[in-house]
């Protein structure tokens, strides 16, 4: 096995151990605090999100891209993005802090004006550590990610239900994005041996925002539209209605993202370091975009059949009303899943320019989607909306993937469409068994479940899908080694 090959596959272990250990204790999360919290405290966090989530992304301005594209950044590059971090989260928390009253009055909640001066802080947390996790991700040592990020997850977790039980309600939560982006920083530091220089250089800043400038804009435009759709629900719904679209929409994005965050961590420095091997860049693009469709597919449609079921054992009866919502964005699951491995890509052939632009293209596109829907539909308009929003994002990536890369359109599209059907075949057929079982709506999800997930493997056998017979081979091989 080749040291790139080798770096890959346990890079996509321990990611995998990563994601999923962090999703256990983010279902943990939700399972304790939204017993003790209601879906009025939710909503206030989830209508703050647009301007941390901004705010992050200014913060890492698209100079962390560019630090893992440039093949060899100096120290002095690192030193000086490191300054530059620190100066902008000092501005854009004052920008913060001053215009918390005026979001506050967007919203109509005077409570979210403290609550933001107080989430704001985390964007120090984070200036502080983007260069050594870029690093880390960079050097592949993805055991060092995993391990920082599932400890900082489970100590900002106890913290938070101790401030849930002691009845700090919405607090709580912002106890915990604060004490969990603070971890991170202390054990990054700790964990790495890299430590800034006293330098800063304006020629660094001028070659990397050549390609980071492009990463920056494409970035917020982003991030502003995965999160304008809580700010619409936040300004023309109440606490409540935004509350239960928050829960949805995290649950449904962690399903989507289980499989694809895994391998879109070890994506971008991957492909980056294959930009100049054009067959073996395709090569590896397509298995990267293949496996989290294979698996990805079959999620979705388990989700979708057994929402009703999963939402009250997660959340209990009181979060019911979440469910068609979670249901409906469900079904844009897998084309947000494959995002990440066309941005990457796009971004690794050194591409930033042509990303940028049509993530403005792409991102408008699904805004105005989103803002149709709410005007025509209501709250159900506006999450279909975002369902053909995602979509849209899809097949445009697709194409950019065909004209940049040289991974056809049709090759990508048919690639997955095998996948599509037979999750669409075995969700229905699972779905009506269900409807014919008159027994505890635990116990017929479980043999849903049993019954969607065993079709869909034994016709992936038969029909000698290509991702599945590697991940059988992966997993062969592993257990192999571990004799």
């Amino acid at each position: 096995m080749s040291t790139l090959r080798k770096k890959t596959f346990d890079g996509v272990v321990w990611s995998a151990i990563q994601r999923f250990g962090t999703m256990a204790v983010t279902l943990v999360s939700n399972i304790v605090l939204a017993r003790l919290l209601t879906p009025e405290d939710y909503g206030c966090i989830g209508m703050l999100m647009i301007f941390i989530a901004l705010s992050n992304t200014f913060i890492d301005g698209g100079f962390g891209s560019a630090l893992i594209q440039k093949k060899e950044p100096t120290s002095v590059d690192y030193s000086t993005i490191f300054y530059w971090n620190i100066f902008l989260s000092i501005i854009l928390y004052g920008v913060l802090f001053i215009t918390a009253p005026f979001i506050a009055s967007f919203y109509r909640m005077p409570l979210l004006a403290p609550v933001l001066r107080l989430m704001g802080l985390v964007l120090f947390f984070k200036a502080f550590c983007i260069i050594q996790a870029n690093q880390t991700r960079k050097q592949l040592q993805f055991r060092k990610l995993a391990i920082i990020n599932v400890i900082s997850s489970v100590l900002s977790l106890v913290l938070a239900i101790v401030a849930a039980y002691k009845g700090l309600g919405v607090w709580s939560l912002v106890i915990q994005q604060l004490a969990l982006d603070l971890f991170n920083a202390i054990f990054y530091w700790i964990a790495s041996k890299w430590r800034p220089l006293f330098v800063f250089s304006w020629e660094s800043i001028k070659e990397l925002f050549r390609f980071g400038g492009f990463m920056l804009l494409s970035n917020l435009f982003s991030s502003f539209s995965n999160e304008i759709q809580g700010l619409l629900v936040g300004r023309m719904f109440n606490p409540a209605t935004m509350g239960l679209y928050s829960q949805a929409y995290r649950l449904e994005g962690s399903a989507a993202t289980a499989t694809s965050s895994i391998i879109d961590q070890v994506t971008y420095p991957v492909l980056a370091s294959l930009q100049d091997d054009k067959d073996s860049f395709i090569a590896a693009l397509k298995r990267f975009i293949q496996i989290p469709a294979f698996v990805c597919s079959l999620i979705m449609m388990i989700m979708i059949v057994v929402a009703k079921p999963l939402i009250i054992l997660l959340f209990s009866q009181k979060w019911v009303d979440c469910v068609p919502y979670f249901q409906i964005l469900c079904t844009a699951g897998l084309a947000v899943c494959l995002q990440g491995s066309a941005n990457n890509a796009i971004a690794a052939v050194g591409k930033s320019k042509v990303l940028m632009t049509w993530t403005i293209v792409k991102r408008s596109l699904t805004i105005v989607l989103c803002m149709a829907g709410i005007w025509i539909g209501g709250m159900n308009g506006l999450l279909l909306g975002c369902v053909l929003g995602a979509w849209s994002v899809y097949f445009i990536n697709a194409y950019l993937l065909s004209r940049h890369v040289g991974y056809s359109f049709v090759n990508q599209v048919f690639d997955i469409l095998p996948f599509i059907i037979l999750a669409v075949c075995v969700g229905t057929f699972s779905f009506h068994i269900g409807s014919l079982v008159n027994l505890d709506m635990y116990i017929v999800a479980i043999i849903q479940i049993c019954i969607a997930t065993s079709l869909y493997l034994l016709f992936s056998w038969l029909f000698k899908f290509d991702s599945f017979i590697y991940l059988l081979d992966l997993l062969s091989n592993r257990l192999k080694k571990g004799k």
